[in-house]
């Protein structure tokens, strides 16, 4: 009997091994699960943009933060908009900071990705430009005359809302598609009558260049508020990682408000620009770190049904299917926590 209930004993002990065993397994491989992650790369597009980007880029804050769960940074430059989404389409890019315009080509162009923040409203962070001799003198002057613009992105955007508001159709002047490095020595030159563009090259031309403001977002009333975004598949693989990249973004942002005289230094460093001009930039284009209102998605929607009627893009789309703003709302809400402690 004793012999009996020692092998049961015996036997009851292994089983209770085995059970715990195999708890401890599957909770190492969930804690696993949310700490390190193998072989991942988080690939980041940045402009030439003032803002947040460049401020984590120059502080190394997204190397720092997730190297903390065994993530890799890489940086790609962009001249524009639109490349962020070929990039997108094949992989490459997983965040980055666009404008309105480009979004809605990427959407109508069938690209998975995700708005997941508010970046700027975009009121005077695009403009028209003109040189300071110019005859131009209101948008209906720009009949015939040759304009600099990036094909598909905000600036672009302004320059068909611009023509429309004046009475001109594309086809009245003449469009050169250039991107910003080419766009402004033909600028600078006279190659080209005029230049639809965004920060910071509206300071740094009508400040340093004595160049003349034609039409802003502002003057037209025209939102050309700028995002940040995400590959689709990646928030869906990785929505922890989301979540911290908005995290730093907004430690960024805070950052430029909270030490603006540092934030000037740091931009102004990194560029080669003068600190006069750096504040003149931001205070045309505050940075934002926003859920995505129902007066920006209408705004998007009013810029996607305009392109659509100049056949910019070649079909209908509804704007407000790209918003997923789960990610910013839980990034600031674990950022407001963070602070309270």
């Amino acid at each position: 009997m004793i012999k009996k209930l020692k092998f049961s004993v015996l036997i009851l002990t292994a089983i209770m091994m085995a059970i715990l065993t195999g708890c401890a397994s599957k909770t190492t491989k969930a804690d696993e699960k949310k700490g390190k992650k193998e072989n991942v790369t988080v690939n980041i597009g940045i402009q030439q943009s003032l803002g947040p980007f460049l401020i984590a880029k120059e502080k190394g804050w997204f190397e720092e933060e997730f190297a903390k769960v065994g993530v890799n940074v890489k940086w790609t430059v962009f001249q524009s908009g639109p490349p962020h989404f070929e990039a997108m389409a094949a992989n490459r890019l997983d965040f980055g900071g666009v404008g309105n315009s480009p979004v809605i080509a990427g959407q109508a162009a069938n690209i998975e990705f995700k708005e997941i923040a508010n970046a700027s409203d975009g009121l005077k962070g695009n403009a028209i430009l003109v040189r300071k001799d110019s005859p131009i003198k209101t948008l209906e002057d720009l009949k015939g005359k040759k304009i600099a613009v990036a094909k598909g992105s905000s600036g672009f955007n302004l320059l068909y809302r611009a023509l429309d508001k004046a009475g001109l159709k594309p086809e009245d002047v003449k469009i050169i598609q250039l991107q910003p490095d080419e766009a402004q020595p033909a600028f600078e030159t006279g190659a080209v009558d005029a230049w639809s563009i965004w920060e910071p090259f509206i300071s740094l031309q009508t400040l340093k260049k004595d160049a003349r403001i034609l039409a802003d977002g502002k003057s037209l009333n025209v939102y050309s508020p700028g995002f940040v975004i995400a590959r689709t598949q990646f928030t869906k693989e990785h929505p922890d990682l989301v979540v911290r990249f908005l995290k730093v973004y907004e430690k960024a942002r805070l950052f430029e408000k909270e030490n603006r005289n540092d934030a000037i230094d740091l931009y102004a460093n990194a560029k080669k620009i003068d600190k006069d001009i750096v504040r003149h930039i931001l205070e045309n284009n505050e940075s934002l770190n926003l859920p995505i209102t129902e007066d920006i998605i209408k705004a998007q929607q009013d810029t996607a049904d305009f392109q659509y009627s100049l056949k910019a893009i070649t079909k209908k789309i509804d704007t407000s299917k790209v918003v997923d703003n789960s990610y910013i709302k839980q990034a600031l809400k674990e950022v407001k926590e963070e602070q309270n402690k």
